[in-house]
């Protein structure tokens, strides 16, 4: 077994893989400790970084003090952790840990997503989708739409990146990853098999697509991107539903739909498709220097004000 097998065996989110370590690096610093990849970022401004820990595990005091000395080497104010666990799924003693060393932080994942059992028959997995779902499913075959993989064509991706950024991200307002942050990362997670790109076509003509990650027995519905015209077509709908049918038939377990937030409209996409709400365990930060974290606090706490203000 190498390193990178040894790593991922594990770690149980892709936002833990190696490959996602190997596609940060290319952008900015990481640590892997005890079994955990930090990514940094630079505080603007400053001389510091905050750290990063997306979908770990919950780490014991012994781990929380080697990643807290490995933040003292980055210059970090403190270290951000969502672990990969339900709400309800830390137990006492993890709790009392978390409650030792962390403060509540302001969540970066989505503190909600959904899920869908894909142990499931796909009759069952239809049964369950709301009638409007399976509604839409009919409209876009009627039409003619055709959904399948497509991860070999840079075309295709080519396409994803268009879409996201005149379609998907105008339409909803949402931020939006740079192109070449898609780039790289599709660079790196293609190849390993993490990342797969799913196509729905109109007339010959590319109209929705979305991204989704493969880890372990779990996928992931990552992005989405749709164009602005041939709204009733209802391709996206379509689409995801043949995502998942490729999920279940690649062994996948578990599809989750990464993130809902209610009244969104990315979230009643999602509620279309009949998964379990979840709650995650929440968000943690890990002080470093105590008195520059709650500097840092208080002007994030400023920052997203002035946001909502002027959204």
């Amino acid at each position: 077994m190498d390193i990178k097998d040894e790593w991922n065996e594990g770690v149980t989110h892709p936002l833990q893989s190696w490959e996602w370590g190997e596609f940060r690096a290319k952008r900015q610093p990481v640590s892997r400790i005890e079994g955990f990849l930090i990514v940094w970022t630079k505080v603007p401004y400053t001389p510091f970084t905050f750290g990063y820990i997306p979908m770990g595990r919950a780490p014991n005091e012994i781990e929380i003090e080697k990643i807290r000395e490995e933040g003292r080497k980055m210059r970090a104010i403190g270290i951000r952790i969502e672990p990969n666990l339900k709400r309800g799924e830390l137990t006492n003693f993890q709790f009392s840990i978390f409650n030792k060393f962390f403060k509540p932080g302001r969540h970066l994942f989505k503190p909600k997503t959904l899920l869908l059992d894909l142990t499931k028959s796909e009759e069952e997995l239809l049964a369950n989708m709301h009638p409007k779902g399976r509604y839409n499913i009919k409209v876009a075959q009627r039409y003619g739409v055709k959904a399948h993989e497509d991860s070999s064509s840079s075309k295709a991706f080519d396409v994803y990146l268009k879409l996201m950024f005149e379609g998907t991200a105008k339409r909803q307002k949402i931020y939006a990853h740079s192109g070449d942050y898609h780039r790289q990362m599709w660079n790196v997670l293609r190849p390993a098999g993490i990342a797969h790109l799913f196509t729905a076509k109109y007339k010959d003509r590319i109209i929705a697509l979305a991204m989704i990650f493969k880890f372990k027995e779990t996928a992931y519905y990552a992005y989405g991107a749709s164009a602005l015209e041939h709204k009733e077509v209802m391709a996206p709908t379509l689409l995801l539903w043949e995502a998942i049918r490729w999920s279940k038939q690649s062994g996948c377990t578990v599809f989750d739909l990464w993130g809902a937030e209610g009244g969104k409209g990315f979230s009643r996409f999602k509620e279309q498709f009949g998964g379990q709400p979840v709650k995650l365990a929440g968000t943690f930060d890990l002080p470093v220097d105590l008195l520059l974290y709650l500097l840092f606090r208080a002007a994030e706490a400023a920052r997203w004000k002035i946001l909502r203000i002027f959204k």
